[in-house]
Formats: C-alpha cells, structure tokens, sequence
C-alpha cells in the first residue's frame, strides 16, 4: 500500500508544480483510506506556512474533528522541513513516510531530525526511500525548469536593455 499512497502524494506533487510550486505532495492516510491531500501553495498564497504537510495536518485535523491525528500516516514525496517536521510530530503523526531526503532543508534526519528526538515527548515511526527515483525526478525537473525560465528571463531583460539603448542613440 505504501506505493500506492506514495503515487497520490506524487499526484498532489504535480499539482503544486503545474502551478509554479516546489512540486512536494502530501497524503495523510488512517485505517486505509485518504483523510487529507496537499501541496505545496507558498507562492500561490504567499503564505510562508503553506507547505503541502501544513495543509494536509489542517485538512486532517478538520475532518478528524480534532489535532491530535493519531493511527495517522503521512505520506511526503520530499523530506519535511524542520517546520513541518515539528507539525507532525505536535499532531501526533504517528508513521511519516518519505519519497526522497532534502539535503538542504530536511527535518527528518538529512539536516536535523525532530521527529524521532528522544528529547521530545512525541516520536514518530520513519520509512525512506518509497517511490525515491520519481519522487527525486520531479524536483530535479522542476529546478531544472526554473534555471533555465530564469535565464531565459534574463536574457531577454539584456536584450530590451540594448533595444532601448539603440533607440535612445537613434533619437539622439
């Protein structure tokens, strides 16, 4: 079941990217059954919270009528940053599943590790590697995207640049 929940959360992942957004995508799961889906809308909303973990804890804590999501598990494409990774373990997650680590941002183990910090009161169970390759393939192409829109972008700025530089030594 894990490659299934995974490829839902790769469904969410798509979504966030078709709109510009880090493509990270997020099912939360209890008894077998899809509780709450998210993606990332930090851009879209301009909202620094609007992490797709952030969206499903709320979606989950709304359908569950509560915050503490307990015999919940998250399924994440990307490794949760330390700010999600703290969501989780404050609702009280109790299995994170994770497509691929974040060597920059992650909050599961890559760079610090909340969410199995004996020094907290609240530990959650970790699975890496489900779905690892697509779940990498997709942020690396979004990047990838990005690079080359931004230097596309750029290019074009110097072209008009010069374009008016011509005119005005035309006028002149």
């Amino acid at each position: 079941m894990d490659k299934y929940f995974m490829e839902q959360a790769l469904l969410e992942a798509r979504k966030a990217y078709e709109l510009d957004e880090v493509p990270v995508g997020v099912v939360i799961v209890r008894n077998e059954e899809i509780i709450a889906r998210g993606y990332n809308l930090k851009e879209s909303l301009k909202n620094a919270l609007a992490h797709g973990e952030i969206i499903a804890i709320n979606k989950a804590s709304e359908y569950l009528g509560g915050w503490r999501l307990i015999d919940c598990t998250m399924y994440v494409t990307i490794e949760p940053c330390p700010m999600c990774a703290g969501a989780i373990m404050s609702a009280r997650i109790e299995n994170l599943v994770i497509g691929a680590k974040d060597p920059r941002m992650g909050g599961c183990g890559s760079v610090v590790d909340i969410v199995t910090n004996p020094g907290f009161n609240h530990m959650v169970s970790v699975k890496w590697g489900v779905l690892e390759s697509e779940c990498t393939d997709i942020m690396q192409e979004f990047f990838k995207s990005l690079r080359e829109r931004k230097k596309a972008e750029k290019k074009l700025r110097k072209l008009k640049e010069l374009e008016l530089k011509e005119s005005e030594l035309k006028e002149s």
